[in-house]
């Protein structure tokens, strides 16, 4: 099979499109032919050789996929011809990709097989931090930083969707647009205007999900609600910064630094099922859907790379096999 990898870490000219053995499935796993598969900006970072796979993980980059399942080991509960897209620790740049079952999951109802690989690490990631771990409830207040994203997108339908009010930050007018089209009641352009004070302004912000660590880390803070909820999930803005934990306490706030990647098979599965049962119906009922911003051939997969990395994207980026 094709597959891609970063033999050594450098830039988008890192990545080596190379033949590998088609992989066999073990017990409760099951391999997909891969339709498409989708970019996350921790593929950038694997590139760069800053955040290596888990151990046992697969080399190939890919955290996410779309596809058919064409092999099926003992005790996995898919069909072969089934077709699905997976949460991966890896190998989602290749035409074949091994996945345990409990990870895998339907394509939802209104979805192409294509689209739905622009799916699985952000349902997950947006349902398991923002409604699981900070429980945000309806009529509360949610800020995501970089709503034009693939999470910030998903986050913004969601919230929306189940009844919160979402303020989100952006750089472009074009962005801020796009994410009022998708539900958000307030947008903030953040170079030009101070989100935390705006946030204060509306009573601040209940949950946080925040992809910039250090940068943010204090204006954060001072924009939560009393008994807010700061979910940390990138570090985009860098990993040390000072935390007043007296503004922290004065609000009986919380903050959560979470990883879906490093979860265990049994974590990742749960939050799968999740996802299937409280996220798959909002998408078949059309309050939610894949934000696609563009689509590349895998033989392309520097392109795609250079794209996520100047931010010029809205969405998600996808590669297709």
């Amino acid at each position: 099979m094709r597959a891609v990898i970063a033999p050594e870490p450098g830039g988008p000219e890192a990545l080596q499109l190379v033949e590998l053995p088609d992989p066999v499935p073990g017990d409760g796993e099951v391999v997909i032919d891969v339709r498409a598969t989708a970019l996350n900006r921790a593929d950038l970072l694997q590139r760069r050789g800053f955040y290596p796979p888990p151990p046992g993980a697969s080399d190939v980059l890919g955290l996410e996929c779309s596809g058919v399942i064409s092999a099926i080991g003992p005790n996995a509960t898919w069909a072969i011809g089934d077709e699905v897209c997976a949460l991966l620790s890896g190998g989602g740049y290749a035409d074949k990709v091994l996945v345990p079952s409990g990870q895998v999951m339907p394509v939802p109802a209104g979805v192409s097989l294509r689209e739905a690989a622009a799916l699985p690490e952000v349902a997950c990631t947006v349902w398991s931090n923002v409604f699981q771990i900070a429980a945000l409830q309806p009529g509360q207040t949610l800020l995501v930083h970089g709503g034009a994203g693939g999470i910030g997108t998903m986050a913004i339908q969601l919230a929306h969707a189940l009844g919160a009010r979402v303020v989100t930050t952006a750089g472009t007018p074009e962005k801020l647009a796009i994410c009022a089209s998708l539900g958000a009641d307030v947008v903030i352009n953040y170079r030009t205007e101070d989100f935390a004070a705006i946030v204060k302004d509306l009573g601040g912000a209940d949950v946080i999900v925040d992809n910039m660590g250090a940068k943010y880390l204090a204006k954060n803070v001072s924009a939560l609600a009393p008994d807010g909820r700061l979910v940390v999930i990138g570090l985009q803005g860098g990993v040390s910064a000072e935390l007043n934990l007296g503004a922290l306490l004065a609000k009986r706030g919380s903050l959560f630094t979470t990883s879906l990647r490093s979860r265990s098979t049994a974590a990742k599965s749960a939050i799968c099922t999740s996802v299937v049962e409280h996220v798959w119906p909002l998408i078949a009922q059309g309050k939610v859907r894949p934000i696609v911003h563009a689509a590349y051939s895998l033989d392309d997969v520097r392109t795609a790379h250079e794209v996520l990395e100047a931010s010029s994207h809205v969405g998600k980026v996808l590669l297709l096999t």
